[in-house]
């Protein structure tokens, strides 16, 4: 059995240092390896699988909302970069150029996407005349590339995989309808399907996105209490329409300005799905978006009927739509089980001869370990509901972890003592003004994580200078 604990020994514990263990488990679980091309990362199957379930689920809610995917340029000129002057500062340091084509130099230097709101607009300009081409809902599945001084796989890397919406609407109120309408998609799926709870809100002025009006977020807290943007959702009002002349003729047969959104999540999702459900054993995902939902290990395969009796259970598993492999591989059974933990694998079904003589199989759980008898001929239904369990199981254990790791602070000197010894979310009240902000990042390195949709106030007065409160809002660390 030492043989097979190795697999696991491997990884660092999470309580010794985190961000190393979170390194260990992707890289032993195989979701990514690193590339030639400095904060640039290769997705390996393991890893590719989760996000094109993600991809897959959540396209098919944003489908249910009217949006039709649509695919862009991936190089932005120069010029129409610059037509909005917020957005361009906004993404400068990040942005990489191309300056030749082959050996010749290029009349104009072409930006390679940090984002796409530039070319959208640019799209829409040409294509919306009337009232009656509005609402334009469109969505792209791509990569952007912004570069990183500091990368993190999954987290933050030079190049990264997501999708952005981009609609254009009539009125202020269309636009800010769908502006939280998406943000809800986002803060469902990742409930529903992540199993993971968010804390939903507007961002201040400060930390909203270059351009925008307002910006909408999603925020997770991570095992290590650090909070993760998991998903933005901005309101661009008409400051985009005006600097790109996006104008339609009303039913009045005036001409009025569009108002636009922009929506997007990232492969972010998958580091915080290894940050919020993952031990020391490795990965433990979701079963509605685990690439593999069951795993088949058969005992003493050698044994005369064991392997065929596996391969049916496979099969019976897989005619009813349920993810599933066998490791008939020749390593042992405990090395099976510990790499079947390591990927995250919700389920596995052990069949060996003793089994197959009483009729059963054993069912374990990767979440509990919690083991289950089951006779062969029931094993699909079982799977099913075990499953069922699991996903929600998994999702009460995120939303007690998260409630857990919420504190209120009344004044700096609490804010301070919660900041150092109370790792998660602060809920503090703030005056508005950004130097309060600032200084609060400066003394603490906590940044506001969003103004919650639903108010209180848990004091009149600010957390840091002590005028008058106006917002509550959630701080803390963050990756």
């Amino acid at each position: 059995m030492a043989k097979d604990k190795k697999l696991v020994e491997e990884i660092t514990s999470m309580e010794e240092d985190f961000t190393k263990w979170y390194t260990d488990v992707v890289k032993k679980a195989e979701l990514m390896d690193y590339s030639s091309v400095k904060g640039c990362m290769i997705f390996k199957p393991n890893g590719y699988a989760i996000w094109e379930n993600i991809q897959r689920l959540l396209d098919e809610r944003f489908k249910e909302t009217g949006v039709q995917n649509v695919y862009l340029p991936m190089f932005i000129p120069e010029s129409l970069l610059q037509k909005e002057k917020d957005h361009v500062e906004g993404f400068a340091p990040e942005v990489a150029w191309v300056t030749h084509g082959g050996m010749e130099k290029l009349q104009e230097r072409l930006c390679v996407r940090p984002t796409s709101e530039t070319l959208f607009c640019d799209l829409y300009s040409n294509i919306v005349q009337s009232y009656r081409d509005l609402p334009k809902l469109y969505n792209q599945w791509c990569s952007v590339v912004r570069w990183e001084k500091t990368t993190r796989p999954f987290l933050r890397s030079s190049e990264f995989l997501w999708q952005e919406g981009h609609t254009a609407h009539a009125t202020e109120e269309e636009a800010e309808e769908r502006t939280i309408r998406m943000l809800n998609v986002y803060a469902d799926f990742c409930e529903q399907v992540l199993a993971i709870p968010m804390v939903k809100g507007k961002k201040t002025d400060k930390e909203k996105f270059a351009g925008a009006k307002s910006t909408y977020t999603i925020e997770a807290l991570m095992h290590d209490g650090k909070a993760l943007q998991s998903g933005t959702s901005h309101n661009f009002g008409d400051g985009f329409a005006k600097a790109f002349g996006i104008q339609y003729t009303d039913k009045e047969n005036k001409l009025q300005y569009v108002h636009q959104t922009s929506w997007g999540v990232s492969t972010r999702l998958i580091g915080a799905l290894i940050m919020v459900h993952g031990d020391d054993s490795g990965l433990c995902l979701p079963p509605l978006v685990a690439p593999v939902q069951v795993t088949v290990i058969p005992i003493q395969q050698a044994k005369d009927g064991v392997l065929d009796k596996a391969n049916e259970i496979v099969d019976s598993l897989k005619a009813e739509k349920i993810r599933t492999n066998i490791d008939d591989s020749d390593k042992s059974p405990g090395w099976k089980f510990s790499e079947a933990e390591m990927r995250g694998v919700p389920l596995r079904v052990e069949i060996g001869p003793k089994d197959i003589e009483a009729g059963n199989c054993v069912i374990v759980r990767r979440d509990t370990r919690e083991k289950t008898i089951c006779p062969i001929s029931d094993v699909a239904s079982k799977v099913k509901e075990l499953m069922g369990i699991m996903q929600s199981d998994m999702l009460a254990k995120a939303k007690a972890h998260l409630e857990s790791h919420i504190s209120d602070a009344h004044n700096y000197e609490e804010f301070k003592d919660a900041v150092e010894n109370k790792p998660g979310f602060i809920r503090a009240m703030w005056c508005g003004d950004e130097e309060c902000e600032l200084k609060i990042k400066e003394d603490t390195t906590a940044t506001s994580r969003c103004m919650p949709f639903e108010q209180e106030s848990i004091d009149d007065k600010c957390v840091c200078c002590g005028k008058p409160a106006k917002k509550l809002v959630f701080w803390g660390k963050a990756y």
